[in-house]
């Protein structure tokens, strides 16, 4: 994979990063980040990352971000157009975080065919706890910034991710990857970064399922 330009799916957290991270450690070339959210482009999808958050990421990335706000009924649309625009400036492959869930993989591979983009999933049926050792072994900090209060306890929320945290999930019956939607992260350090991201988080809002926690510069 030496030199091939990619454009990264990009959500701010662990599994992008770590994405990212084995791309560029085979010599692979990143060339843009790509970051889905909401339909007034303010907050990221899933992760509820604003704007400024993951710009900052970007930076610290020394990558150019492209975004693209959109509803779950255009999704799908606006990924392609954006799969397009890298397509169009010469970008071949996309690299994708996804570990072991076949739907995501089959619709990655369905919607990048459609831009002759070659998608590469670095963390591909990888045993998911080895996954997160490694990314606590280079160097990334992590933090839980979205809980799924019907699937872990909500006193979770602004964890920082440690081999602790990961025995308590796990000891609770709880997927320490989270790869089934019990949370997201952002990710504030790493060695992908040239400087730790000066995040702040707030105060926790919510409603019945989820609960968010506020992050700014």
């Amino acid at each position: 994979m030496e030199n091939k330009p990619f454009v990264a799916s990009w959500s701010g957290g662990k599994d992008s990063a770590m994405a990212y991270y084995r791309a560029i450690q085979s010599g692979m070339m990143p060339k843009k980040l790509l970051t889905m959210f909401q339909e007034d482009e303010e907050i990221s999808k899933s992760h509820a990352l604003p704007l400024k958050v993951i710009q900052a990421q970007a930076d610290r990335l020394n990558v150019p971000l492209m975004i693209r706000g959109a509803g779950w009924e255009d999704y799908e649309m606006k990924f392609i157009d954006a799969m397009d625009e890298c397509r169009i400036a010469g970008i071949t492959h996309g690299v994708f975080g996804d570990i072991d869930l076949e739907g995501h993989l089959e619709w990655v591979q369905k919607t990048c065919a459609k831009s002759e983009i070659i998608p590469i999933h670095p963390l591909w049926q990888e045993p998911r706890r080895s996954i997160l050792e490694e990314l606590l072994e280079v160097g990334f900090e992590a933090v839980i910034v979205v809980n799924n209060t019907r699937m872990m306890p909500r006193d979770y929320i602004g964890r920082t991710f440690t081999r602790e945290l990961m025995d308590e999930l796990e000891a609770l019956g709880i997927d320490s990857c989270g790869e089934n939607g019990e949370f997201h992260t952002v990710v504030i350090d790493g060695p992908i970064f040239s400087s730790r991201v000066p995040v702040k988080f707030g105060e926790v809002r919510g409603n019945e399922e989820y609960v968010f926690l506020s992050v700014e510069l």
